[in-house]
């Protein structure tokens, strides 16, 4: 794992992470992914991962971002707790998959969301954060 404490590497990658975070069609995706990916049950998601859905490629675009962000943390390339406070997009889209994680994994995917589920099980900051998504996702 990464330092204890963050440092300017970190600090660097953070903001190359943000940098691409701004890029035209993942932009697209991004918004496309939190203003209309809600999903309810399995079904939903099950859903998004058929390539004529109209929100797959968005999906596959943010997910696997998401995924290889954690993937940085996962692997000691950057700190746990600074990434935790600058991957909110990232428990969001973790947050509205776990209730159906398990099937997922089972059905589809057997890595999906892993390197997240890393990240929240390792940082204590990531896993208050996460808990504090979920509670805004009950409201919604």
């Amino acid at each position: 794992m990464s330092a204890e404490k963050a440092d300017a590497r970190d600090a660097e990658l953070i903001l190359k992470l943000y940098e691409l975070r701004r890029e035209a069609v993942m932009r697209e995706s991004r918004d496309a992914i939190f203003v209309k990916f809600h999903p309810k049950s399995f079904e939903d998601v099950a859903a998004v991962l058929k390539r004529d859905h109209p929100l797959n490629t968005a999906y596959r675009m943010v997910s696997s971002y998401w995924e290889m962000a954690a993937g940085f943390v996962k692997h000691g390339a950057l700190n746990a707790e600074l990434f935790a406070e600058n991957c909110g997009e990232g428990l969001f889209l973790y947050a509205k998959l776990l209730p159906h994680l398990e099937r997922l994994r089972k059905d589809y995917a057997p890595t999906a969301s892993l390197n997240m589920e890393w990240v929240v099980t390792h940082s204590a900051e990531a896993k208050r954060r996460l808990e504090g998504v979920q509670q805004r996702l009950k409201g919604m």
